[in-house]
């Protein structure tokens, strides 16, 4: 049972919309986070379908690009920028849009720590990342860039926030144990030699280098715990120029 407050307030000053601001806290909802340049962004598409399913499987809906290239367009102007970190949100009651600075890509080589958490329906990208940010957190204090997550047996599924990939001389294997299918690893099965497969953390001394992608970009992967990478350079200008042949799409 759902129960509607009727007043709410933030640091003692009252919000305009209780029920509103109660749904947006609920936790309970799903987004998708792009990186805009000129008013534009890669993959619209595959974003606007993870809206779309997301929503439909949440709250038996969908979610039509016709209504969120409107709320994204709107959004991005009224902020001022033509180059933004956008995130879009969806919960039952309403479409949240948010505009940030453009996220500068950090490209250096990644230190990857492996953890024992695989979120839950990690189909989607939902709300309630708790387990995954206080895995990120852990490895960051322990020297690392990002958390490798992991279940039963050592199967590698994702990082905290990112995508990984690792390259056995001819192709891309992507572990297939329960993971997010992330725009720009979806774009890049598209345009490099990919497979998706299970991999374990006893498979990984058996990988000629690894990779990890997200919205913010794509980045080599120069240690996994204790098994080392070498950063290849080829595989990575081959990446790089396949994800800048993704056309950028425009919002309206």
């Amino acid at each position: 049972m759902t129960i509607t407050p009727v007043h709410v307030e933030i640091d003692g000053r009252p919000v305009a919309d209780p029920a509103l601001t109660a749904s947006l806290m609920s936790g309970y909802g799903h987004f998708t986070a792009l990186q805009v340049r000129g008013g534009r962004t890669r993959g619209l598409a595959l974003h606007l379908a993870r809206l779309d399913g997301a929503h439909r499987e949440l709250f038996g809906a969908g979610l039509e690009a016709a209504r969120l290239r409107p709320l994204i367009g709107r959004a991005l102007r009224g902020s001022g920028l033509r180059d933004a970190s956008l995130r879009v949100y969806g919960f039952e009651n309403a479409v949240a849009v948010t505009v940030a600075e453009p996220y500068v890509h950090d490209s250096s080589p990644q230190l990857l720590m492996s953890v024992p958490y695989v979120r839950p329906a990690a189909h989607l990208k939902h709300l309630g990342g708790f387990g995954q940010a206080y895995h990120r957190r852990a490895a960051a204090r322990a020297g690392f860039d990002e958390a490798l997550l992991t279940g039963p047996d050592g199967a590698v599924a994702e990082g905290a926030i990112t995508n990984v990939a690792f390259w056995n001389g001819e192709q891309l294997i992507w572990p297939s144990a329960p993971h997010l299918t992330g725009v720009t690893m979806a774009l890049l099965m598209r345009r490099l030699p990919s497979a998706l497969r299970p991999v374990t953390l006893a498979d990984l001394p058996s990988f000629r280098a690894c990779l990890v992608t997200n919205s913010r970009g794509i980045a080599p992967v120069s240690r996994i715990d204790r098994v080392t990478y070498p950063v290849n350079e080829e595989l990575m200008a081959r990446a790089q120029g396949a994800y800048e042949q993704v056309p950028w799409d425009p919002f309206d």
